[in-house]
């Protein structure tokens, strides 16, 4: 009776340990910086020089309708000065004014149109930005999950970005815990020859809930008329 007693013991204490190495296992958590992962990404390098390219051609177009507008104004200006003329007759300034107020009309057209363009534009790089980030996200969502899971990782942690409250997401790990580098390597395996070489920033910036992200964002400049 008493070596079974010992016995039951013996096979307790064995079942607490493998529950204790199971819960180990279970509760592994690393961490990994998704920004980090995505400036650093040479797919992104590529996009923001697709981008930069695309929002120099729309300001270049931008210029362009401006400069019509202007010249627009300028010859509304002098239309408006040949009214003016006391020289002129009744008839003659009747004839300028209507002149200048059909030139107003396309003053205001052009200036619609600058309008619409500089919107539209605008829309379409944001909404390219906002495509390109969320594909991109996914994408190193993968392989950092792949490379979570060979660790034996039961949950990984984005520590780039702020919790709802605006704290940090993750606030205090072991830095033996982030995988970041390691997903980095796994990124480049594919990375072509041809790619440009990329530097991650000292400090990347998380990405704003329900934004396009701070990494990376184009500005078509306002135009308008003078």
């Amino acid at each position: 009776m008493k070596n079974s007693f010992k016995s039951l013991l013996v096979l307790a204490a064995f079942g607490v340990f493998a529950l204790a190495g199971q819960a180990q296992t279970a509760t592994k958590v690393l961490v990994v910086d998704m920004a980090k992962l995505l400036d650093s990404h040479y797919k992104t390098q590529e996009q923001n020089e697709k981008l930069r390219g695309d929002g120099q051609k729309a300001q270049e177009e931008l210029d362009r309708l401006n400069k019509e507008g202007n010249a627009l104004v300028e010859q509304y200006k002098e239309l408006v000065d040949q009214s003016n003329n006391p020289a002129a007759t009744a008839e003659a300034k009747n004839k300028v004014q209507s002149e200048a107020q059909r030139k107003m009309e396309e003053i205001q057209r052009k200036t619609n149109e600058v309008r619409t363009f500089e919107a539209n534009t605008q829309r379409a790089l944001q909404g390219r930005i906002r495509t390109f980030r969320d594909l991109m996200f996914e994408e190193i969502g993968k392989i950092a999950t792949d490379v979570a899971k060979r660790r034996g990782a039961a949950l990984l942690l984005d520590k780039s970005g702020p919790s709802l409250l605006g704290i940090p997401a993750v606030i205090h790990f072991d830095p033996a815990l982030d995988i970041t580098d390691e997903v980095m390597k796994e990124i480049n395996k594919d990375r072509p020859a041809s790619a440009t070489a990329t530097t991650p920033p000292a400090s990347a910036p998380a990405p704003a809930a329900g934004s396009t992200s701070d990494s990376p964002v184009i500005k078509v400049p306002m135009g308008g008329q003078k």
